[in-house]
């Protein structure tokens, strides 16, 4: 199935490019947008928080439609670590996100992983995978410098 991009997802666009459509379509409820970031590949995957692995580009439509049936998804990266060699980056995301509670709105914090190729049409997202938010920031765990300045 070959999916019309539009001018947004540039030939030449960089992982990040790509990152902030993504956000942007999830922020604006835009179907077409947010398909036009992933890969033509029939092997891209998706995993929402809590969810199954969702599969090829006709699954991971049909996976965002239904949420968008609920409204918008205002996820917003934050802390974003990136690696990225000359065809493949993985950026790993703490993404913010206001969802609606019976006490009102209230932010919760969502762990996530995109991977991200560059193909012909330029770099595009192959995977995204979320894991079940908390309603506090999570803490960063790293390693301590071996050197001491």
């Amino acid at each position: 199935m070959v999916r019309p991009k539009p001018p947004e997802a540039a030939l030449l666009a960089s992982p990040d490019d790509i990152e902030h459509q993504f956000y942007d379509a999830l922020q604006r409820g835009d179907i077409e947008r947010l398909m036009a970031v992933w890969s033509d590949d029939d092997d891209i995957t998706c995993v929402h928080p809590g969810g199954p692995r969702v599969n090829g580009a006709a699954a991971i439509r049909a996976a965002f439609e239904a949420m968008f049936t609920n409204g918008v998804i205002d996820a917003h990266p934050e802390k974003v670590r990136r690696i990225q060699n000359g065809s493949s980056a993985v950026h790993s995301v703490l993404e913010r996100i206001q969802v609606l509670t019976e006490e009102g709105p209230q932010l919760a914090w969502v762990l996530a992983t995109n991977v991200y190729l560059k193909t012909d049409l330029g770099w595009r997202l192959v995977a995204h995978h979320a894991s079940p938010g908390t309603v506090t920031e999570l803490p960063e765990i790293g390693d301590l410098p071996a050197v001491l300045h």
